[in-house]
């Protein structure tokens, strides 16, 4: 038996329970998302449906007591229906958990985190960044935290049609394990904009992360093109600054596939091919994921705090189960 969870339920999970060891726990709550509970566990699973397959996001959002129950329910829930079950953005205990059920289960690649306690923008390491900041506020960037972010909306679709628009006419709209601005869930995250002349020009979103390193994720931008260099930059830096004002430990820059790949982070069983082929897509992938770009922005913030994610297949691992974890996040 399964049932929907509320955004209170899915809330609640995910700020207290062991899958909000993961980062990026908060897209949980992402509108069109599926959701499935246990009656007599505490806890929920997040996933969407795509064609044959549930893609899984996370492990269960659950305490120690419901964690093996609700997947062992939601295992049996998704079988029943004739449907494969694929696991993406688990954490290493997720990893494990799976792994002891006769999952296949691969390194996907990682996330990564900025201690902020300490960070500082001084430096030669940093010389380059502060120019493009430089450069951006000299051209007029006015940046302010969102009060009602409901008042922007309009202006900030304008910049995501844009921004689009300049991907090329085949190119979709991320979901699933990327924020959104808008929702019941609004309200729980930070919304940063950028203009120049009264223009939106820019615009960052940020979700709360909880768990072991507690803090804000950096988990939506979205620029213009071909604005002023340093726009995102700048919101990013205005955003640290506040996040360090309220004594904020730690910045995410979130999960991005194919990179920290690492052989001793790869468990046992785990399947050769499968790690050949994310290596593969690391080196060769670019058309797929743009990995490396979104990796470079990431490390010259210094985010150099690697989280190993991995995906955890149904049996063995399936290139038709990796495409379609890209059909639930609207890429196919």
């Amino acid at each position: 038996m399964s049932a929907t969870a509320t955004d209170a339920q899915i809330l609640r999970a995910v700020a207290r329970y062991t899958g909000a060891q993961n980062p990026s726990a908060f897209l949980a709550l992402n509108r069109g998302n599926d959701t499935f509970t246990l009656p007599g566990t505490d806890g929920v699973v997040v996933y969407r449906r795509t064609g044959r397959y549930a893609v899984q996001f996370g492990g269960p959002f659950a305490p120690d007591d419901s964690y093996g129950p609700l997947l062992d329910g939601f295992r049996a829930h998704v079988t029943g229906q004739g449907l494969h079950l694929v696991g993406v953005q688990l954490q290493h205990g997720d990893a494990r958990a799976y792994a002891r059920r006769g999952f296949t289960v691969n390194q996907i690649g990682a996330s990564w985190a900025l201690p902020l306690k300490d960070f500082t923008l001084r430096g030669t390491p940093f010389m380059q960044l502060r120019n493009k900041i430089s450069r951006a506020l000299r051209n007029g960037l006015m940046i302010q935290e969102a009060a009602r972010p409901e008042d922007w909306y309009a202006r900030l679709r304008a910049v995501d049609a844009a921004w689009l628009g300049a991907k090329g006419e085949h190119v979709r709209e991320l979901e699933f394990l990327v924020g959104e601005v808008g929702g019941d869930a609004q309200a729980h995250r930070r919304l940063f904009v950028g203009t120049i002349e009264d223009q939106v020009v820019a615009y960052l979103s940020y979700s709360p992360v909880h768990g072991a390193r507690p803090g804000w994720l950096h988990d939506l931008s979205r620029r213009v093109p071909g604005g002023s260099p340093g726009l995102m930059e700048a919101l990013n830096a205005h955003a640290i600054g506040v996040f360090q004002s309220e004594g904020t430990p730690w910045l995410h820059f979130g999960f991005t596939p194919f990179t920290g790949l690492r052989d001793t982070a790869e468990l046992p069983g785990h399947s050769p091919a499968f790690q050949w082929l994310m290596h593969y897509l690391w080196e060769h992938g670019e058309a797929l994921y743009p990995a490396r770009t979104q990796l470079a922005y990431k490390l010259k913030w210094g985010a150099r705090e690697m989280i190993p994610e991995y995906v955890a297949f149904d049996g063995q691992a399936s290139p038709a189960a990796f495409v379609h974890i890209f059909r639930a996040c609207n890429a196919l």
